[in-house]
């Protein structure tokens, strides 16, 4: 089948990588992220990615372009391309989200473990399909 079709609330609460990219188009990536508590994804500025959250678990708090806002399950998050932003897991459990980029960030089968696996695996043009 082409495309992606799952349970994606219960694929991002059963995901306890801190990155794990599901799916891979040529204009749109969805990706599955975990913060443990107190940890962020870091300030960046994605110049031509619009990106989408949802949170599923957990209590956090998003700054975009310098305004903070508390964000908790169930809440959906856009920014803009180009707006400076970050995302902290401020409570005492995992922070559980899935991620929309658009066009795609990440290589197609990137995980990372943890945020200290991270590195720098951007699009290569290699989809899913």
């Amino acid at each position: 089948m082409q495309g992606y079709l799952d349970d994606i609330e219960r694929a991002t609460l059963d995901n306890d990588d801190y990155r794990r990219a599901l799916y891979t188009g040529r204009h749109l990536q969805l990706v599955l992220m975990t913060l443990q508590p107190g940890e962020e994804i870091g300030e960046e500025v994605h110049e031509g990615h619009d990106q989408f959250f949802r949170i599923e678990q957990g209590e956090g708090q998003i700054v975009i372009d310098g305004q903070s806002r508390p964000a908790q399950a169930e809440s959906g998050i856009i920014v803009p391309a180009g707006a400076r932003h970050n995302l902290i897991n401020t409570g005492s459990e995992p922070l559980k989200l899935y991620t929309l980029y658009g066009p795609p960030e990440h290589r197609h089968d990137v995980v990372h473990p943890t945020k200290a696996d991270e590195s720098e695996e951007h699009f290569d043009g290699k989809t899913s399909e």
